[in-house]
């Protein structure tokens, strides 16, 4: 078992490094301040992207910084989901350098799907132009109106008519559907006309965003922040009229595939977060030492240091859980990691939203302030302990899979 990353991960790294620092860093601030003065909340028929994020896709792609997700060598970076890990957790430092080195989700996620499940037909009209950075897309999987930690809950329905599918239902936090550029959705629906099982019962749809019967209702604020011009909105379909091509792998295959598309997602967040929570130590260190309380510098009263020791090792300890699974899947598949998996999903967005807390009570006021992204931070741990499966949900995964190493099955 060997986590050190090979040669062509490190000069990716070295590179990814070197570009965040000289192109993303200096303006960044700059970039989010324009954001909030720009667009105006929840109305995001008016959201619009600062031409800058244009201008640093630009400079990425220019540099061969682009895709890095995908592992295929034509058409992404061709690393190994251990080899992309670290560059990850790097541009995880930033809430920016995701989107500008087109390693977003959910258009990561949503790309991978296509190039592993798509036809030739819906590469060539969705997955191309992704890659490209020229349109956004949307997952919508989570429904308002059930416990969506059971995905066999799902009320949305694909019914096959005739040479159509008929969508209708409702779905909600279905991020990035708020971007002006954000062309196509990905929906998960309910398929009665197949009953082979609870889990072949669901499929992926590919859905044009301006198709008649789509309706955006609203944007979801996560603790009053829209999220522009990203945004997590509610929409609702009714009897959307698409062709049976639309089907992403057929009727049926809806479980599997998000089977396919949550396994290395989960590692890109995990890794994401790993790196903000460095980002938030950093910046923790840097105003403990620097702002002075009662004749010391606020790091060296009380329990701060203490805190700090906390801080590096739970960072640590995920990272490493994370590699494991990360050269796990590379070793075996996603399907035989899933403990790793589970374990990573829970562990990583908890050690994110810990250490961003300790950081925000180093800085006083200001850590609940704009002025840093320390906010931002702790709202993405805390989202994604929900997002792609509830931390409960993973624990029972994780549980069921040892009991049924040890010959107990489920009751």
């Amino acid at each position: 078992m060997d986590f050190e990353p090979s040669a062509k991960s490190a000069e990716y790294l070295k590179r990814v490094k070197t570009f965040i620092q000289d192109e993303i860093t200096p303006v960044e601030a700059d970039f989010w301040a324009g954001i909030r003065a720009a667009n105006n909340g929840s109305d995001w028929k008016r959201w619009s992207v600062p031409p800058m994020l244009e201008t640093l896709k630009a400079k990425a792609k220019a540099a061969g910084l682009w895709n890095l997700f995908l592992p295929d060598e034509k058409l992404g970076a061709g690393l190994s989901t251990l080899d992309y890990a670290p560059i990850a957790e790097e541009t995880g430092r930033s809430l920016l350098a995701p989107t500008v080195f087109n390693c977003n989700a959910p258009d990561s996620g949503n790309m991978e799907v296509l190039w592993k499940y798509g036809s030739d037909e819906q590469k060539a009209q969705w997955l191309t132009p992704l890659l490209n950075g020229e349109i956004r897309s949307a997952f919508c999987m989570t429904e308002p109106d059930v416990a969506s930690s059971d995905a066999t809950n799902m009320r949305a329905t694909a019914v096959v008519e005739n040479d159509q599918i008929i969508l209708s239902g409702k779905k909600w936090w279905s991020s990035g559907i708020g971007d002006p550029h954000t062309k196509i959705l990905i929906v998960m629906a309910h398929t009665p006309d197949f009953s082979k099982g609870p889990h072949q019962q669901h499929s992926m749809v590919l859905v044009p965003i301006d198709t008649p019967g789509v309706t955006i209702t609203r944007m979801l604020p996560v603790f009053g922040a829209y999220d522009e011009p990203h945004g997590h909105g509610e929409v609702h379909f009714k009897n959307v009229r698409l062709p049976l091509s639309n089907f992403i792998a057929g009727a049926g295959r809806g479980f599997e595939i998000a089977q396919g598309r949550l396994g290395p997602g989960r590692i890109h967040h995990a890794m994401r977060c790993i790196g903000a929570a460095e980002a938030a130590l950093d910046l923790m260190v840097h105003r403990g030492m620097k702002r002075v309380a009662f004749g010391k510098p606020v790091m060296m009263l009380d329990g701060n240091r203490e805190r700090l020791a906390e801080a590096r090792m739970a960072i640590d300890q995920a990272r490493l859980l994370t590699l494991y699974a990360a050269w796990k899947i590379d070793k075996v598949g996603a399907k035989a990691a899933m403990t790793e998996i589970s374990a990573i999903k829970v562990v990583a967005p908890n050690v994110l939203q810990r250490v961003t807390d300790m950081a925000i009570q180093i800085h006083g006021g200001a850590g609940v302030s704009d002025d840093t992204p320390l906010p931002a931070f702790f709202i993405q741990g805390r989202s994604i302990r929900i997002a792609d499966g509830p931390d409960e949900v993973h624990k029972a995964v994780i549980a069921k899979i040892e009991l049924e190493k040890r010959g107990y099955k489920k009751r």
